[in-house]
């Protein structure tokens, strides 16, 4: 629920709030009838699956032409994902973890970024020198930091700006 309005009254007589309140499934429709209508805008058919997952949703995604929805590194689909997620959230006044995936795309690039971040930790930890990465979105610097908490004489750092972005994972000396 959102508090729309609070008037007090006098001497606590008179108290009142007005709100705007909503069910989870509230969201899920949104969810659903905005993206019903962005593709139904760019003339794109598309089936839609909308999951439960913690604080929010994942949004599977499936159209005709996918390659052009996920765009040159993903970049087409992050952007969707953050003009979702940022329609959500203002309607309902409140931060969802809104995930949009098109044919596994994310979970298969997430499972290889796990991969890569995992060689390159291991070949930093034997030489002792550190290795930056190239510029990655949030999430995918969110699943390498993720992946490589736990790793011996490893610690990652995100470092740069905007679209320059990326992590250094550091050889950092056991205690």
């Amino acid at each position: 629920y959102n508090v729309v309005e609070e008037k007090k009254g006098i001497l606590g007589l008179g108290n009142s709030v007005s709100i705007e309140a909503y069910t989870i499934h509230d969201v899920k429709e949104f969810l659903f009838d905005y993206l019903g209508d962005f593709f139904t805008g760019i003339d794109n058919d598309i089936e839609v699956e909308i999951l439960p997952i913690e604080e929010g949703y994942k949004v599977m995604l499936n159209a005709e032409n996918n390659a052009s929805l996920i765009g040159h590194n993903g970049r087409t689909l992050q952007a969707i994902n953050t003009v979702v997620r940022g329609a959500v959230n203002g309607n309902f006044k409140k931060r969802f973890n809104i995930l949009i995936d098109i044919n596994n795309y994310k979970e298969e690039r997430y499972r290889k970024v796990k991969a890569m971040a995992i060689k390159i930790a291991k070949n930093v930890r034997r030489t002792k020198i550190d290795a930056v990465l190239d510029p990655m979105s949030n999430d995918e610097r969110k699943v390498v930091h993720q992946a490589l908490t736990d790793f011996d004489s490893i610690k990652t750092e995100s470092e740069g700006e905007g679209r320059n972005r990326h992590l250094v994972i550091k050889y950092v000396e056991s205690k």
